[in-house]
């Protein structure tokens, strides 16, 4: 899992509550397995019309969230079915971070196994990132943030600053890029030598 330590992006700004995983990865496309191939299918019943065209009018395919990797979005967002597959649509599209105001836990924790940062901020921080980026849009240009892991930080180039907390052990397997098998592996010694103290056989390859 690459670390997650700051990251400075473009914003698609999704102006929706209640997103659930189902619209973010119909459930028509979960034949897979891997993590990967999944970032064309996201969003995919709002980003096409019904003859495969993207259609303009959803907010990923305006030219100002071109290349977007933050997404703000609205309360409660990856509620619905517990699928995985949510933050791998999202990771595999390019984004590495989501702001919004709450998150359905189960989605929320997911995106740290995947080495996506949920951010939680005020509502009223929310409001006020949907207002300065719709106005930097209107003038044509894309909108941009800069959020820092280390220091718990989101802020713009114009002068918005906010903080947010995220659980000291998460936050230590992001900046580390460690998901719970790279933790694992870190106690290969200790999970070999217990084995051995209970009269199990080493697993093979290990």
């Amino acid at each position: 899992m690459e670390p997650f330590v700051s990251h400075s992006g473009i914003v698609a700004a999704l102006n929706r509550a209640n997103v659930d995983t189902d619209q973010i990865i119909p459930k028509q496309f979960l034949k897979r397995i891997e993590r990967t191939g999944f970032g064309r299918f996201l969003f995919f019943d709002w980003r096409f019309l019904p003859d495969g065209v993207d259609d303009p009018a959803f907010e990923l395919n305006r030219p100002t969230a071109a290349g977007a990797s933050i997404l703000l979005a609205r309360r409660n967002f990856g509620c619905g079915s517990s699928r995985e597959h949510a933050p791998w649509a999202l990771t595999d599209f390019g984004f590495r971070v989501v702001i919004a105001p709450t998150f359905a836990d189960i989605f929320f924790n997911n995106c740290f196994q995947n080495g996506m940062l949920p951010v939680l901020l005020t509502e009223a921080e929310v409001d006020e990132l949907f207002r300065r980026v719709a106005a930097v849009n209107a003038a044509g240009g894309p909108a941009r943030l800069h959020v820092d892991l280390r220091g718990g930080t989101v802020r713009d180039d114009a002068g918005f600053a906010a903080s947010f907390q995220v659980d000291p052990f998460r936050r230590q397997c992001l900046l580390e890029g460690l998901d719970d098998i790279a933790l694992s592996v870190r106690h290969t010694n200790e999970i070999t030598a217990w084995e051995a103290a209970h009269g199990l056989p080493a697993a093979a390859g290990r």
